[in-house]
């Protein structure tokens, strides 16, 4: 058998997984709906109780005027900027290379909207306020991700991100906030999310990451950017005739986890700590700043998963079920903690760590 197919079956086989909520399936809707009222009304095209209760909860969480739900973080964030680059004039845009609308997406962004984007910042760091200063005076907007997924999630220090909020805001250029993972980045600021959504013009948020929800996004901004984004959401096919089942499940997992945020970034600093103690092992970042982090190992992907497979099949304790190639001899794996760690015994997930380490001497010894 291929060690990548072995490496994921044993992951499937672990009585004890370190990663995530559980898996995605029926029940994680069925438990969104339990305590529902089977006569609430849907929300039909964009309108109704269910939609714009859930929609003023978020605004004044993120501390914004309005707010409005997406079924896809790719469409509101899209149509985003596209409000910001009509409002100025200008088809130009910046954000990092590993943008998600730079790497994911297609090119939606370009070829739907005519945006061209400018890339700053080295791929392997974050932007700075330097790469903000040396950016064009007709640039609409400016994204910033927090935290900057592609490189392990790290995060830029609360005053650069001031800085450059008051940099823009004096040049009259927007500043979008990719907050896919904004709830698990406010314990590492000691921030509320107004707090932080405060430095930008307009944000999106996501409910199935941290939040583990079925699926959505919110974006939010003054009343006169959120009445741009209704009308582009029609045009994007986004009003669907209801959106309930998405927006039930993002308010039950929001309620049920927005408070745990802080547990999981203990908890990956804790686990990042164990994977830093292998030889030929680091995390990175090396102090986890929210609950994500990337692993990275100094050996061969195949090395690699004949490793891991073979500790989950000895400790039935899993971390990943799939590696990704850097180059012939290095590998790595994104990592984000929730529900699942806590229910891991301390004594086994310590005790597979031994072996792990063990493991991993005993290849850089080979």
């Amino acid at each position: 058998m291929p060690e990548s197919n072995r490496l994921l079956e044993a992951y499937q086989q672990t009585k004890y997984q370190l990663p995530g909520h559980g898996k995605r399936n029926i029940q994680v809707l069925k438990d969104a709906f339990a305590d529902v009222d089977g006569n609430l009304d849907s929300d039909i095209y964009g309108k109704g109780e269910v939609i714009q209760r859930f929609e003023d909860k978020m605004a004044a969480y993120l501390g914004k005027e309005s707010a409005v739900f997406f079924p896809s973080g790719t469409m509101a964030q899209q149509i985003g900027l596209r409000i910001w680059c009509d409002a100025k004039g200008s088809r130009k845009v910046a954000y990092h290379p590993l943008c998600h609308l730079e790497i994911h997406e297609q090119d939606g962004l370009k070829r739907l909207h005519h945006i061209d984007p400018i890339l700053l910042a080295a791929p392997d760091r974050l932007i700075e306020l330097e790469d903000v200063l040396q950016m064009p005076d007709d640039l609409a907007c400016l994204l910033i991700e927090l935290p900057q997924r592609e490189i392990g999630g790290q995060l830029p220090d609360f005053q650069t991100l001031v800085s450059i909020s008051e940099f823009c805001r004096n040049k009259g250029i927007k500043v979008h906030l990719d907050g896919a993972r904004l709830f698990e980045v406010l314990p590492y600021y000691q921030k509320t999310a107004a707090e932080v959504c405060a430095l930008f013009d307009s944000v999106y948020v996501s409910f199935y990451k941290g939040i583990g929800g079925i699926a959505g996004a919110i974006l939010a901004g003054d009343k006169t950017f959120t009445e741009e984004a209704v009308v582009w959401k029609r045009r994007h096919g986004g009003d669907l005739i209801s959106l309930y089942p998405y927006i039930i499940s993002a308010d039950h997992y929001f309620d049920q986890r927005i408070s745990k945020m802080g547990q999981y970034y203990e908890e990956a600093k804790e686990l990042a700590i164990l994977f830093n103690r292998c030889e030929g092992v680091h995390t990175l970042p090396t102090v986890p700043v929210s609950n994500m982090f990337h692993v990275h190992f100094d050996h061969a992907k195949g090395q690699v998963e004949q490793v891991l497979a073979g500790l989950y099949e000895e400790t039935g304790i899993g971390v990943t079920g799939s590696l990704r190639e850097l180059d012939s001899d290095k590998c790595y794996f994104e990592l984000s903690i929730g529900d699942l760690y806590e229910k891991v015994p301390k004594e086994e997930l310590h005790r597979a760590f031994e072996v792990l380490a063990e493991r991993f001497a005993t290849l850089r010894q080979a």
